[in-house]
């Protein structure tokens, strides 16, 4: 398999390295890290989507029918229709049909704006996180982080209870129907109830996307956790069961420190991560 590590969002917010820790001026960078993995027997399999070609169609509209005015405000999102996975997909010469397959950590707005850009596409998930963006949204933050219009016209879902056999010490669904064994779902509940990250075997190593369970380069590969303020403020705004998100971010952390020699461990948002992921050395310890 190959894996090509692409940004399918960005946001600038407002505060500098406070949030992303290496700015040099008043506006952060953060990222929307996806993966594309070409498989021999299975199509591409895209895992996120980042922001999709209808958040980027009608940037001023208000309100915008995809992402809230408070989440643009806040996070100052730059929608381009350029890092939309289709776009980058195209240039590397594939079509929307070749992806067969989109394997989602969660359904944030900012992970599942480019579903309907595969309408091809069998679309693997837990079913905690099916359920809890698809069902009644009785708080704030669960209305604007679930944007039904981003994913309701999608029709092929997969989802998973989130039982299956062990991978370091994590539980792991193993047999995502369709999809080869060398990618797997683990649950990383607590930033949302159905959250969970990627796992890929790459044959000498593994590679985790492990989604929001954490957002800054430093909360992993590390005995002590460090984090940014704007980051640190922003993970819990959106967590749901902070005792559940902080035990799996430890257990990722653990993860990261103790399986260095054969583990890979990324987030969605963390522009160094990515900027190493594409130069080809992922950040180690």
């Amino acid at each position: 398999m190959r894996i090509h590590h692409l940004n399918c969002g960005t946001d600038c917010p407002v505060g500098g390295a406070l949030f992303d820790g290496c700015s040099k001026g008043p506006l952060g960078h953060l990222v929307c890290h996806c993966l594309l993995i070409e498989t021999d027997a299975h199509g591409l399999v895209l895992v996120d989507t980042g922001y999709g070609l209808n958040d980027v169609r009608h940037p001023h509209q208000r309100p915008h029918p995809r992402i809230t005015r408070a989440w643009r405000a806040m996070l100052n999102i730059q929608l381009r229709e350029e890092e939309t996975a289709i776009r980058q997909i195209e240039r590397l010469g594939f079509s929307a049909a070749d992806v067969r397959h989109v394997v989602l950590t969660h359904l944030d707005f900012d992970h599942a704006g480019g579903i309907d850009d595969f309408p091809n596409a069998t679309i693997h998930l837990l079913d905690a996180e099916f359920r809890a963006a698809t069902g009644p949204r009785t708080t704030t933050v669960a209305r604007n982080r679930y944007r039904p219009r981003q994913f309701d016209t999608a029709d092929q879902w997969q989802v998973y209870d989130g039982v299956g056999e062990p991978w370091f010490g994590f539980d792991a669904v193993r047999d995502l129907k369709g999809l080869p064994p060398e990618i797997l779902l683990v649950p990383l509940p607590g930033h949302t109830w159905g959250h969970a990250g990627v796992a890929i075997d790459g044959g000498d190593r593994w590679l985790l996307h492990a989604g929001d369970a954490y957002f800054y380069r430093s909360e992993v590969r590390q005995a002590k956790r460090e984090c940014t303020p704007g980051l640190r403020g922003y993970q819990t705004l959106m967590e749901v069961d902070r005792a559940l998100r902080l035990a799996n971010q430890q257990r990722v952390r653990a993860l990261s420190v103790e399986q260095a020699g054969a583990v890979d461990v990324i987030c969605s948002h963390d522009v160094v991560e990515l900027a190493a992921c594409q130069a080809g050395r992922p950040l180690g310890l």
